[in-house]
C-alpha cells in the first residue's frame, strides 16, 4: 500500500490518517452498511424528487420549467457548501448522532416542501434539503472502512453508493407516479416519512462512531496539492454538470423530442434507474481494479447516449428514447462509486476530508448543471439541453484521458 497521493482506497486503516481512518473498524457490519445505503438512497431521492415533477410543480406554482429547475440548483449549491463546512463543524462528534440529526432535518424539509404555497417557500425547503444531504453524503461516503474488514471495503462502498442508483430506480420514478396519482405534494409527504424511518434505522443499526481527531481546514486544503485529487475533482465537475444539465430537464425533453406521454415518463425513468443500479455495481468492481479505464468507458458511453437523444429520440420515438435512456442510466450509475473510488485512492489517509471535497464539488456540479440546463431549456429548447450535456461529458472524457491518475 502506498502513501501520499497515490495508493488504494480499498484497504483498511492507514497510519496517520485523518478523521475516520484513525478509529479503525468499529463493527456494525453489513447491517450498518445497509443502513448507510438507505441513507444515501433517501438523500439523493430527496434532492432529485423534483426531476419527475417539474411540469406539475411549474404548472401549479405558475413558473417556467427553468424556474422550477431552481429547486435542484438551490439544493445542490447548499449541499456543496454544507459538505465541507459540516465536516469541519462536527469535529469529533459521534457520526451516528450527526447522521440521525441530519436525516431528521431532511424529514422536516420535505414536509415544508409538501405544504409550500408558493415557489419562495418551496425553495426555502430545498435549502434545508441541501443542508441535510450535503452532510449525510459527506459522512456516509467514507464510513465503509470503519464498518467492515479491509478486504470487504470495495463491496461495502459499492453497496453504500447503490443507494444513489436505487434513488433513480425507485425514488424518482416512485415520486413521479405518486405525483400522477395524488399530486406532486403527496410525493414530498411520502419522502418525509421515509426520511424519518431511515433516521430511526441509523440510530438502531450503526455502532457508535466517535472520531479520534477532527478534520481540519488545512488538512482539507492540503489535499488539493495532489495532481490526481485535482484531476478527480475536475472530472466530477464536468461529468456531473453535463449529466444534470440534461437530466434535470429529461421530462420536457422526452415529451417534446420523443413525444412521450405523461403516463410513460415514470416507466422511462424506471428504466434509467434499473440500468443505473446495474452500472453502479459493475463500475464499483471495475474502478477498484482500474479507475481510469472504468471512467473512460463511463464518460464515453454517457456522452454518446446524451448526444444521440435529439437524433434517435426524434426519429425513433419513445422506443428509441427508451434505449438511449437505459444506456445513459448504465453509464451514470457508475459515476458516483467510480469517482469516489478515484478520490479515495488519491488520498488514502484522508478519506473523510476527500469525501467532503467530493460531495462539495459533486453537488456544486448538480447546481451548476441544473442552472445551465435551465438557461439552455429557456433559450435553446430541449435539443440545446442535450447538446450542452453531451459537450461537457466529452470534456470529462478528455480529462480522464490526459489527467493524473491515482498511484501514477
Amino acid at each position: 500500500m502506498t502513501n501520499g497521493e497515490g495508493g488504494t482506497a480499498v484497504r483498511g486503516r492507514e497510519p496517520g490518517g485523518c478523521a475516520g481512518e484513525s478509529a479503525g473498524v468499529r463493527g456494525g457490519g453489513w447491517s450498518a452498511v445497509g443502513a448507510l445505503a438507505a441513507a444515501t438512497f433517501t438523500v439523493v431521492t430527496s434532492e432529485m424528487l423534483p426531476v419527475g415533477l417539474l411540469t406539475p410543480i411549474g404548472r401549479e406554482l405558475r413558473v417556467s420549467d427553468g424556474t422550477a429547475g431552481l429547486t435542484l440548483t438551490v439544493t445542490g449549491l447548499v449541499a456543496a457548501v454544507a459538505a465541507p463546512v459540516l465536516t469541519l463543524l462536527v469535529g469529533r462528534r459521534d457520526r451516528r448522532a450527526v447522521l440521525v440529526a441530519l436525516m431528521g432535518t431532511l424529514a422536516v424539509a420535505n414536509l415544508v416542501a409538501a405544504y409550500a404555497p408558493n415557489a419562495a417557500v418551496l425553495l426555502t425547503a430545498r435549502v434545508l434539503v441541501g443542508l441535510g444531504m450535503g452532510g449525510v453524503w459527506a459522512i456516509a461516503a467514507g464510513l465503509a472502512v470503519r464498518l467492515v474488514p479491509g478486504r470487504r471495503v470495495p463491496a461495502a462502498t459499492s453497496l453504500i453508493f447503490s443507494g444513489v442508483a436505487a434513488a433513480s430506480v425507485l425514488g424518482v420514478p416512485a415520486g413521479t407516479f405518486l405525483g400522477e396519482l395524488g399530486g406532486w405534494r403527496s410525493a414530498f409527504v411520502a419522502m418525509a416519512v421515509v426520511c424519518g424511518a431511515v433516521a430511526v434505522t441509523l440510530a438502531v443499526l450503526l455502532p457508535p462512531l466517535p472520531e479520534d481527531r477532527a478534520v481540519r481546514l488545512n488538512g482539507v486544503l492540503r489535499l488539493l496539492r495532489g495532481a490526481s485529487v485535482r484531476t478527480g475533482l475536475l472530472l466530477v465537475a464536468l461529468l456531473v454538470t453535463g449529466h444534470f444539465a440534461a437530466y434535470t430537464y429529461v421530462r420536457p425533453v422526452l415529451e417534446q423530442v420523443a413525444g412521450a406521454r405523461a403516463d410513460q415518463i415514470g416507466t422511462l425513468l424506471l428504466a434509467f434507474g434499473l440500468a443505473g443500479l446495474a452500472g453502479n455495481f459493475a463500475a464499483g468492481a471495475g474502478a477498484a481494479r482500474a479507475p481510469r479505464a472504468a471512467l473512460l468507458v463511463i464518460c464515453g458511453v454517457l456522452a454518446g447516449a446524451v448526444l444521440l437523444v435529439p437524433l434517435l429520440g426524434r426519429g425513433a420515438g419513445v422506443p428509441g428514447a427508451a434505449v438511449l435512456v437505459a444506456v445513459w442510466g448504465v453509464a451514470y450509475g457508475g459515476v458516483s462509486v467510480s469517482t469516489q473510488t478515484w478520490l479515495m485512492a488519491a488520498a488514502p489517509g484522508a478519506r473523510e476530508a476527500a469525501s467532503a471535497l467530493f460531495v462539495a464539488v459533486f453537488n456544486g456540479a448538480i447546481a451548476l448543471g441544473a442552472l445551465l440546463g435551465g438557461r439552455a431549456a429557456d433559450g435553446w429548447g430541449a435539443v440545446g439541453v442535450m447538446w450542452l450535456g453531451g459537450a461537457l461529458a466529452v470534456g470529462a472524457l478528455v480529462t480522464v484521458g490526459v489527467g493524473r491518475a491515482p498511484g501514477k
